[in-house]
């Protein structure tokens, strides 16, 4: 098996070390170590450094979130495809014992004003993956709100994969799925037939 490159091994470790203990809370020390690179090898690849490297870990998460998305997604029930999405998730932070969290939530909480390259990768991913959702259930021909109703899964994904980790325990997500799934199906349903064409 071959060793992966410099840079990927960094990205790697910068994107293991944001979801477990958020930008603030890993030295670049440890990073290097986990990523097997010395100093120099990081500013060859990142001159910005730190910051530079965790917006690299950030673009590469989001790009593989929404591989996974464009892989369950098309041409599949978009709930079906959702409710595989977050089991993925559950089972993911109950193998990490509730230590691996989202990376795009735990920065966002602890970013300030001054982080302004972070909070636009940030804001990048969450626009991401908000369109990949919206798309799917554009496609379905039923939902006026693709945008909105792709947000608020967002947010609900969100909120209870953080209340997930801080309770050590899925069921947070587990509610909020079976509250969610069925209004999303009722949503896709759509009106009856003979409404639709009031």
């Amino acid at each position: 098996m071959t060793t992966p490159p410099t840079r990927e091994r960094l990205i790697r470790a910068m994107g293991n070390a944001l979801q477990h203990k958020g930008l603030h809370g890993v030295g670049l020390s440890e990073i290097l170590a986990d990523a097997d690179t010395p100093k120099g090898g990081l500013y060859h690849h990142f001159p910005g450094g730190k910051t530079e490297l965790a917006v690299a870990a950030i673009e590469q998460q989001v790009a593989d979130l929404c591989a996974l998305l464009d892989k369950l997604l098309p041409g599949a029930d978009p709930v079906a495809a959702l409710e595989l999405w977050i089991a993925r998730a559950q089972q993911g932070l109950a193998a990490s014992g509730f230590q691996r969290g989202c990376p795009l939530a735990t920065v966002a909480l602890e970013s300030s004003a001054q982080d302004v390259a972070i909070r636009q990768a940030l804001a990048d991913g969450f626009a991401a993956i908000r369109a990949r959702l919206a798309l799917a259930f554009e496609a379905s021909g039923r939902i006026a709100n693709a945008a909105g109703l792709a947000a608020l899964i967002v947010a609900a994904y969100e909120g209870a994969l953080l209340q997930a980790r801080v309770a050590g325990s899925v069921a947070p997500m587990e509610l909020v799925g079976a509250a969610l799934f069925p209004l999303l199906r009722t949503q896709l349903q759509g009106p009856p037939d003979d409404q639709a064409t009031d």
